[in-house]
């Protein structure tokens, strides 16, 4: 499969159309660099001051090696900053691939939702519903039901 001619996610009616744009970069960048086995998943996030930040799924040979997209976009948003200024996350959007040739919005791993959340506990994180296969926005701590709250 290629990522040529990937249908794009049709905007669900919750989302804002600064997230709408988050989507629509998200899937621009997979489309891009998609390479099955190697870059699966690309993330779109928004800063606090409105700047949009991108980061790709990096597979690892090893496994361990592997980056996910949302970390690796944190990162970028990360150093994008003056130093001693606070990461502050306002929206994120992941994206894959389905078999059907068609974009997903999907859920951050559990490792993802951790660092999201020890950074920016009240983002919007959209995800995919389970059972309604609908895309909706949560906010990052509550993806982790009784997280465990390290002091910095």
């Amino acid at each position: 499969m290629s990522a040529a001619g990937v249908a794009s996610v049709s905007v669900p009616p919750l989302m804002s159309v600064e997230d709408a744009e988050l989507l629509s970069v998200a899937e621009e960048l997979l489309a891009r660099v998609w390479q099955h086995g190697r870059h699966e998943v690309a993330t779109a996030l928004r800063t606090a001051d409105g700047r949009i930040h991108t980061g790709v799924h990096m597979e690892g040979s090893c496994r361990r090696s592997s980056v996910c997209a949302e970390g690796v976009a944190m990162g970028a948003a990360r150093g994008a900053l003056p130093g001693g200024a606070p990461l502050g996350i306002a929206a994120v959007v992941s994206v894959q691939i389905k078999p059907a040739g068609q974009f997903r919005i999907i859920a951050p791993c559990g490792v993802c939702r951790e660092l999201i959340s020890d950074y920016c506990p009240d983002a919007t994180v959209w995800v995919t519903t389970v059972d309604g296969d609908e895309p909706v926005p949560l906010r990052a701590l509550d993806l982790l039901p009784e997280k465990s709250r390290r002091q910095w």
